[in-house]
């Protein structure tokens, strides 16, 4: 175990710089994925700094291979860049979502699409409605992100883990980055925060709470034969919760329905198990993660094998590279989205971004005591009760698309980005495909913008 009483005093040195850019984003998950080309589209010179060797994130890398969360009944509320990844990975034909003819409570439909995971959890009734959701391909996720930021122009360094903060002033002026290379600095005007985890807001200075939510090593089992599964659950039902309650105990937590289809035929993804009372921020709780996630997901595969029709000879593909993080740090900005905002679907007139039917306000972006940058993604300002009903990843998407054009426009009028003109932003944002959410539900209640 570490010794916080004991220092080793690191000697002063010089750092070289390696890029300047207009804009620069730490994170390249979906949220600073859509934020960099959201600013580059704008026609910001953009860097997108990753640690990974890929883009994408938790959805690519962490395997969170569901979007949902993108429509409020028969309205699809995220678009944008979002909708425009979703596209992509369609034409490869690693993207499967239910046509709206098939949307609704048809019990039919459910039986067709509910193993996709493409249903409305939120709702109390049962069976749960199939909704516009989408089920992805991971290596698809990073095809098309690739592409689309080629098309844009950005300058994206991969293998680039995020340091410390530069700041002059009370502003963010870069990061530095620790690269094989050793350690890089890259400048930009506009720094924005898409690291999941308020890396950069947190160096800087910028206040913020610690919170916590469940730990996940998320997998896929491939050779299972899933309409034989699909027809023992629906036809044996009695047999197959058996079976399945077993499963749910031994992998110690996980969603109602612990395995879902995929794009690839006999491939599941299994997003569990569910560990709690580990913190996303210790190299010692990340470890005993990993050790204690791939010793439950060996016992279940022993189970299945044995037990669930359909899963006879499945074996493991693969355990995702990122391990599945939920909450960390969380941004304490220039307005706190509360768990009561979410639940009453609060409007705020800043609005600039979507969930399936609540709202997040520019402000929520925007960190206290620090200038120059902007928090995109599941970090941004909330409680913690609020952002577990508010991270899911379409709206974080959205969230990067609105900071990233945000960052742009206050370039361009040479002004702070707490000096946007949000009305501007909004209209600009829906001008290019994206909601911003400024124009509220009939069942939404209307928030007064403070001073």
């Amino acid at each position: 175990m570490s010794d916080p009483t004991r220092l080793q005093a690191e000697p002063a040195r010089s750092v070289p710089v390696v890029s300047r850019a207009d804009v620069v984003v730490v994170g390249g998950g979906p949220a600073g994925f859509s934020a960099a080309v959201s600013a580059a589209r704008a026609g910001a010179s953009v860097t997108l700094v990753e640690r990974y060797p890929y883009l994408g994130g938790l959805a690519s890398g962490g395997m969170v291979l569901v979007l949902d969360d993108m429509c409020n009944g028969a309205e699809i509320t995220v678009r944008g860049i979002c909708a425009e990844l979703v596209e992509r990975m369609g034409r490869y034909g690693l993207a499967v979502y239910p046509p709206e003819a098939e949307r609704g409570h048809d019990p039919a439909m459910y039986r067709k699409w509910s193993r996709w995971g493409l249903f409305d959890f939120n709702t109390h009734t049962k069976p749960h409605p199939i909704c516009y959701s989408v089920a992805f391909d991971p290596d698809g996720w990073k095809r098309a992100s690739d592409a689309m930021v080629q098309e844009a122009g950005i300058e994206l360094r991969l293998h680039s883990w995020f340091s410390h903060t530069v700041t002059e002033d009370g502003r963010a002026t870069g990061v530095v980055v620790e690269t094989k290379a050793g350690r890089q600095a890259i400048m930009g005007s506009v720094v924005i925060d898409a690291t999941g985890d308020l890396d950069v807001a947190a160096s800087a200075g910028a206040p913020f709470i610690h919170g916590a939510y469940m730990v996940t090593t998320v997998f896929r089992l491939g050779g299972v034969d899933t309409d034989a599964a699909e027809r023992f659950q629906f036809e044996a039902p009695e047999r197959f919760h058996a079976i399945d309650r077993e499963a749910k105990r031994i992998i110690g937590g996980s969603w109602d329905y612990w395995w879902l289809k995929t794009p690839l035929p006999g491939i599941v993804w299994c997003n569990c198990p569910h560990m709690t009372g580990l913190d996303g921020l210790k190299v010692e709780d990340l470890t005993a993660a990993e050790f204690e996630g791939r010793r439950r997901i060996h016992a279940l595969v022993d189970h299945v094998r044995a037990n669930l029709p359909g899963f006879e000879n499945c074996f493991v593909v693969d355990v995702a590279p990122q391990t599945g993080i939920r909450q960390t740090r969380l941004l304490e900005g220039e307005y706190i989205v509360t768990k009561e905002d979410v639940i009453n679907r609060l409007h705020f007139p800043d609005s600039i971004a979507r969930g399936r039917d609540y709202y997040t306000p520019y402000r929520a972006l925007l960190p206290k005591a620090v200038d120059g940058l902007l928090v995109a993604g599941r970090h941004y300002s909330a409680t913690s009760a609020a952002q577990k009903m508010s991270r899911e990843i379409p709206p974080c998407m959205a969230m990067g698309e609105a900071a990233g054009l945000a960052a742009a426009m206050a370039l361009q009028a040479g002004v702070s980005v707490k000096q946007v003109d949000v009305a501007a932003l909004q209209k600009r944002l829906r001008d290019q495909g994206a909601d911003p959410g400024d124009r509220p539900s009939a069942n939404a209640r209307v928030a007064e913008l403070q001073a």
